[in-house]
């Protein structure tokens, strides 16, 4: 399928909004507006740590017709000189998954990250999202630390 992948620029805030808010609204988030969250997006992108992917089909739809995105941030640690990436939502149109779109933007990303000095990425994903689980397996992500080959929780506390 034809793709623009494409590293974000403040410009595509309206996209990435109603993309965002389509993604909480599929999985029963809770959700800012698109509004609210393109306004959230327009900021974040004028930052070095912050990075975000859309891809949109090339096949005659209208422009700006954005299918998916990849949102990453990047944060300093004392393991090594780079930040660490952490790749906070990975959404795609769900009439168009399984058609290489996502893989495309998950490679995008981490060919953007590594360009930015980053030499891991951290992932949070639902135990119960087996098909996500399963797309980023398939992508060489793993549950277990590379180091001790223990497994490796993800803990959250809203404040």
């Amino acid at each position: 399928m034809p793709t623009d992948v494409r590293v974000a620029t403040p410009a595509d805030a309206t996209s990435l909004g109603g993309l965002l808010h389509d993604f909480n609204t599929e999985f029963d988030c809770p959700t800012p507006s698109a509004a609210e969250a393109a306004g959230r997006f327009e900021r974040l992108l004028r930052r070095e740590d912050v990075l975000a992917v859309v891809a949109g089909i090339t096949d005659g739809r209208a422009p700006g017709a954005d299918v998916g995105f990849a949102f990453l941030t990047l944060r300093p640690t004392p393991y090594w000189d780079g930040p660490l990436a952490q790749l906070e939502d990975l959404y795609i149109r769900p009439e168009l998954r399984a058609a290489g779109i996502g893989t495309a933007v998950l490679h995008r990303s981490v060919s953007e990250v590594r360009k930015r000095g980053c030499d891991e990425i951290l992932i949070n994903v639902d135990s119960d999202d087996v098909d996500a689980r399963r797309f980023y397996e398939r992508h060489g992500f793993s549950d277990r630390d590379p180091d001790t080959g223990s497994g490796m929780r993800c803990y959250l506390r809203q404040l």
